[in-house]
């Protein structure tokens, strides 16, 4: 189980986040632009800046970024360096790199090639075993099969969901894509300015919403997204 007791992150004078949620394999967290899905992530890799004052309580979990979580993110595109090959990005030997491209599917010969040559598909999975690599505890995805074809982002959910199941790690999923949710994840949680509104069986709360805001979610099919770069 993976609870956190309260996650508070403010400004000097302004609450922007004030949440509390667990969840036993896998979460998504769903809210519109400005939520504060993306502090939340942030708050998890100790990345928000220092001017913002953040409270955090987890549960028999210690954050540690690079080590206990890893991040997927939302564009591969942006994610690494257009000059570098991606040898030269994964920090680890040419071996070991060959053994996490196995895991999701890449071709060994991948590893010496530009990012700008390989397809939106086979960059998120570059991505995605950047993050394997670490061995993490915790996986956040962050919006990630909004750069990608319908077949891309198939085969990407697919390979996260049997990367899931074969190596164990808790997973948060921050996305507006509900047929993404519906097949990776068995809980959420519906965020508005900064609070959870109502959380809890994906099931339960796609059939019967109690809030009104997650009815309007529902009702626009999840459809209000965003795409940062």
């Amino acid at each position: 189980m993976f609870t956190c007791k309260r996650l508070k992150i403010t400004t000097d004078d302004k609450k922007l986040v004030d949440i509390s949620f667990s969840f036993k394999d896998s979460f998504a967290l769903i809210g519109e632009s400005g939520s504060g899905k993306s502090l939340t992530l942030k708050a998890f890799l100790g990345m928000l800046p220092k001017s913002l004052h953040v409270e955090m309580n987890l549960d028999n979990f210690e954050i540690k970024r690079g080590k206990s979580v890893a991040l997927v993110p939302q564009n591969p595109f942006t994610a690494l360096s257009p000059l570098t090959k991606i040898i030269d990005q994964f920090l680890v030997s040419r071996e070991v790199a060959q053994e996490y491209f196995d895991m999701v599917g890449l071709e060994h010969s991948f590893l010496d090639r530009f990012p700008s040559e390989l397809s939106g598909g086979q960059l998120q999975r570059v991505v995605i075993a950047f993050a394997l690599h670490v061995k993490p505890k915790l996986l956040l995805l962050d919006e990630p099969t909004t750069a990608l074809d319908m077949k891309s982002k198939e085969a990407i959910l697919n390979l996260l969901k049997s990367l899931h199941i074969e190596h164990g790690f808790k997973l948060i999923f921050v996305t507006h894509d509900i047929d993404a949710v519906e097949d990776l994840c068995e809980e959420i949680a519906i965020i508005k300015e900064g609070t959870i509104v109502e959380s809890g069986n994906l099931k339960d709360i796609i059939l019967n919403p109690k809030d009104e805001y997650t009815k309007e979610l529902i009702d626009s099919g999840f459809k209000n997204r965003e795409f940062r770069v």
